[in-house]
């Protein structure tokens, strides 16, 4: 049947070998005998074939040029040899056969497109649906660990060794596919192994896994944000743990650094799970830090104006070093303004500030209530 015809490839003999079983192309060269003699449009039900044929062609893994090229293919031979064209006794006649065979050949065209298309858009959102599973068992730990770095090797994800949890918030949600998160995920991937970063979304955050290894990922995914959303943003980078329970743990650990963030209204876009340590044992405790709290600072209620402006005070004094130039600095204060509000702290709590022995009272009460939104929201006591 091929006698005289250009040599085809073997896989491309193959894939076309594959469209037969049916008798596909016998039944469109009938299709096509057909229209060349009542120039009729081809119906539905003969395209649904066609786009059923095309939707199983996608899942062997046919190309699509290699489907339509064997429908063009299959007219241009049949052509000439067609009752209609043979028949037809003068120009216009012949005009009328082309134009009806030129059109069911288009509408074949489309319908084979359509009907791989369609598949192939199935094919990409159950490997969404896939992918997604497989990142929500990563980050939540509810599968075997053995099975899950199996699943990981799929998506090119090696589990092994220390790896690195970063968490971005901003303004705007990432959710799957959308702009700022395919802008981020390319530059990663193009910037990166594909096994080195996994990118994602989950519950509006965007999140990065990569290998403690590589520590230049952080920065460059904070850089990357940075040019794909507005200014309203944070990233929290956990500490590398190993394994896939490790990924969990820092996940966890990304998450509840982003909050603590937020909550302590911390300056820095990127805040690293180890610089915030010191806030993360104190809240374990919440009774503790409460009557902390209450019991050391407690007194700066009775101050005029409430206890904000001296709390303030307090903090800038720690962030100083200890510096009343600096913190007069910081605050827009003159040095005696400080000085004086260091002295009303000493006589409403009991506390010098400026004593060395007592400073780490003042400081870890001043670091609980910022914890606990004081005096924002009023101290609830521990049952």
């Amino acid at each position: 049947m091929r006698t005289g015809k250009r040599r085809l490839d073997p896989r491309t003999a193959a894939a076309q070998d594959r469209l037969r079983p049916t008798d596909a192309l016998d039944r469109y060269a009938e299709q096509l005998a057909g229209i060349s003699l009542s120039k009729r449009r081809l119906r539905d039900a003969d395209l649904a074939p066609l786009k059923d044929l095309a939707a199983t062609a996608a899942a062997d893994g046919v190309p699509l040029r290699t489907l339509v090229g064997s429908y063009l293919t299959s007219a241009c031979h049949i052509w000439t040899e067609l009752p209609g064209t043979r028949q037809a006794r003068d120009l216009e006649a012949l005009e009328e056969v082309v134009s009806a065979l030129m059109r069911a050949v288009g509408d074949t065209t489309v319908a084979l497109t359509e009907g791989y298309e369609t598949a192939h858009r199935a094919a990409i959102r159950g490997e969404e649906a896939t992918r997604r599973e497989f990142v929500d068992d990563l980050l939540e730990g509810r599968t075997d660990l053995g099975r899950l770095a199996e699943r990981a090797e799929r998506f090119g994800l090696r589990l092994l060794g220390p790896h690195v949890v970063a968490v971005v918030r901003a303004r705007d949600a990432f959710g799957a596919g959308d702009a700022a998160t395919r802008y981020v995920e390319e530059a990663l991937t193009a910037r990166f192994s594909a096994r080195d970063v996994l990118t994602t979304t989950k519950d509006g955050l965007l999140v990065c896994v990569s290998p403690g290894a590589t520590a230049k990922v952080p920065p460059f995914l904070a850089a990357t944000v940075r040019n794909a959303v507005d200014e309203q943003y944070r990233i929290a980078v956990s500490r590398p743990r190993p394994g896939p329970s490790g990924i969990v743990r820092s996940y966890q650990e990304a998450r509840s650094t982003l909050d603590l963030a937020a909550t302590l209204g911390l300056g820095p876009r990127v805040v690293d799970a180890s610089d915030v340590l010191v806030y993360q044992v104190l809240g374990r405790d919440r009774a503790a830090i409460t009557d902390l709290v209450a019991t050391v600072l407690g007194g700066l209620e009775d101050a005029r104006g409430g206890p904000q402006p001296l709390l303030e005070t307090l903090t800038a004094y720690f962030a100083s070093g200890c510096l009343n130039t600096t913190t007069a600095r910081l605050l827009g204060l003159s040095v005696r303004a400080v000085s004086y509000r260091l002295g009303r702290i000493r006589q409403l709590t009991g506390h010098d500030p400026t004593d060395p022995e007592q400073r780490y009272v003042l400081q870890t009460a001043a670091l609980g209530a910022r914890l606990l939104d004081w005096p924002s929201r009023p101290l609830q006591p521990a049952d």
